[in-house]
């Protein structure tokens, strides 16, 4: 049987995670919280993140800033939580 989560980012029932795809605390509340297509969603706007902040995943300083968008984009809680992320530009006309 498939286990599925409340999910806080699509806001309905859906089918959850195999793992926890964060050690620690942070982890285990994704597990219990996030869907897979939630999570999806995360990985996508991640890409974006490092991309736009040129991340280095191996700094600890980096994984910290990475942490706070985690927070924000799932849970909208933290230092980027809400709207406060890549808006595109306008259309020229």
């Amino acid at each position: 049987m498939t286990r599925t989560v409340n999910c806080v980012v699509l806001k309905k029932e859906s089918e959850g995670l195999s793992v926890a795809p964060h050690p620690g605390d942070l982890g285990e509340r994704i597990y219990n919280e996030v869907s897979q297509d939630g999570w999806k969603k995360w990985l996508d706007h991640l890409v974006m993140i490092i991309n736009e902040n040129s991340l280095n995943t191996a700094d600890p300083s980096s994984i910290n800033m990475i942490e706070e968008h985690m927070k924000g984009f799932l849970f909208d809680e933290g230092q980027f939580s809400g709207d406060q992320g890549f808006k595109p530009p306008k259309a020229k006309k």
